[in-house]
């Protein structure tokens, strides 16, 4: 057996269900199949019975495999293999402009809402965070500071949290001082202050194809044209396309998430990301680098942020807390490079500075040394998540429904089958009290109205599994449409699209 397990901090029962798992996918073992008992597989694994009879019974209560008696464990007869999604084709790679907000405001109208269950927003279950911890710190640096917490911070930024940030930024590759992090709002605010540290109105910019929604946001808020470049669900965005749309277009800014990409989880290779970087450089060519999911790998090593590769300072790179820390404490930051001067001002102008009391938490929290420890722990939950959700959409969707396995994250993407609309989808989930994302967001062209992003990052309570059980059913009784779906039934364009 590898050490897999022990260099992940996973317990051994997760190597187990990875291993039924991935069996499963690959069609070794198939519904109705007997799977090796746990002698069998203990010896196979070199693990105890105990702990292949410990994933096994989570595998069951997942619903992948089901237990008779006194003939061992079969694969569930209603357990389809889910492929994963491939290469999406379509689309041209010309500027376009961005008319996307309405959809997206309809979307973002859930965040918050406790009678909707969220799997249309990208949120780490409160569960999963550490709010015992922060509580106790946020009372003490406000019992030892109270004077302090009330004055605004610098502009830039607590300095013992950006010291912080800084000495984290090492075991993502890249060396920076705390003169360099500025603190921000969360990422996003951070993201829309490095777009406007380096473009003006009517600027080309490229986003990957599918994109995070709020990118195609913050391009039509400024008056810009997005150039998509295809994103692959396994490796990102291929540098090749990305040389092709240089060579034709003046491009001044690219935004990437290249970390656990939002919607589709694409973790781009480290090669890749070096040639990027190189092929930006040599045009001066500034990178706008989300990197908001990169702590949430699964894997054994955090992989490196694309500012490791920088040597002009033409890469900005932005993150938050908001996922792995506290959402509402609304702690981001951005190293914007040798554009500084200018973040700073659109800082200054913009809100002043951020929160002081989150700012203290934080830090105070980072210093004490749990954060790595809680990452660990959330970490395993997210791919056990994941795991989860997998099993559940291969179990209650219809067959030739695709779903990715991300490596990182806490997002899927899922393409419904025979043209099954997305958008449409969205509003009967929305009738049924579930939240999902239409693919069509994703993008500024038609080209994902087949798909749909499920959020993994709560716990998969009975509520959950059984609002996963709810979507296949709708799945399964929308009409399949002609072609490849890319039209949308008129009514839902309508709702989805009016101005």
């Amino acid at each position: 057996m590898d050490n897999t397990a022990a260099q992940t901090g996973a317990f051994r029962y997760v190597t187990v269900e990875r291993h039924i798992l991935a069996r499963i996918e690959s069609g070794e073992l198939r519904p109705g199949e007997r799977i090796p008992s746990l002698r069998t597989l203990g010896a196979k694994l070199g693990l105890s019975v105990s702990t292949i009879g410990q994933a096994y019974l989570e595998l069951e209560r997942q619903g992948v495999i089901e237990a008779r008696p006194k003939s061992g464990y079969f694969v569930r007869e209603r357990v389809q293999r889910l492929p994963r999604p491939s290469r999406k084709a379509g689309g041209s790679a010309e500027p376009r402009e961005v008319n996307r907000n309405t959809l997206i405001r309809q979307v973002l109208d859930t965040m918050g809402r406790r009678d909707i269950l969220p799997y249309g927003v990208a949120k780490t279950g409160e569960e999963l965070l550490p709010a015992k911890a922060l509580s106790r710190i946020m009372a003490q640096v406000v019992r030892d500071d109270p004077e302090g917490c009330l004055c605004y911070e610098t502009v830039a930024g607590n300095e013992a949290l950006r010291r912080q940030i800084a000495f984290r930024c090492l075991d993502a590759g890249a060396e920076v001082s705390a003169s360099e992090v500025m603190i921000t709002s969360g990422a996003l605010e951070a993201l829309f202050i490095a777009v406007r540290s380096v473009t003006r109105a009517g600027d080309n910019v490229v986003i990957a194809s599918p994109s995070y929604y709020c990118f195609l946001q913050i391009l039509e808020y400024l008056g810009l044209r997005a150039i998509e470049v295809p994103s692959c669900p396994q490796c990102g965005v291929n540098p090749a396309d990305l040389a092709g749309i240089l060579r034709k277009f003046e491009v001044k800014a690219c935004i990437f998430t290249p970390n656990f990409n939002n919607p589709d989880g694409a973790l781009m290779p480290v090669e890749a990301k070096r040639e990027i970087v190189a092929m930006l450089a040599a045009r001066d060519i500034p990178l706008i680098e989300d990197d908001v999911y990169g702590e949430m790998y699964y894997g054994p090593k955090r992989p490196p942020i694309m500012k490791s590769f920088d040597e002009k300072g033409l890469v900005l790179t932005c993150s938050s807390f908001s996922k792995t820390l506290s959402a509402g404490y609304r702690v981001g930051w951005i190293i914007p490079g040798r554009f500084h001067d200018r973040a700073f001002d659109f800082k200054g102008t913009t809100n002043v500075c951020s929160a002081t009391p989150t700012q203290m938490a934080v830090a105070e929290y980072l210093r004490q040394g749990g954060f790595d420890r809680h990452l660990r722990g959330l970490r395993q939950a997210l791919e056990k998540q994941m795991r989860t959700m997998r099993a559940l959409v291969g179990r209650h969707f219809p067959a030739g429904t695709t779903a990715t396995s991300p490596g990182g994250g806490s997002v899927m993407w899922i393409e419904l089958p025979g043209g099954r609309d997305g958008g449409e989808f969205y509003f009967r989930a929305k009738e049924a009290g579930i939240g999902v994302a239409p693919g069509i967001i994703f993008s500024t062209q038609d080209k994902f109205n087949t798909c749909i992003r499920l959020s993994y990052g709560s716990p998969m309570t009975q509520a959950y599994q059984d609002g996963i059980r709810r979507l296949g059913e709708l799945a399964g009784e929308m009409p399949c449409a002609p072609g490849d779906g890319a039209a949308w039934p008129e009514t839902a364009r309508r709702a989805a699209l009016a101005t």
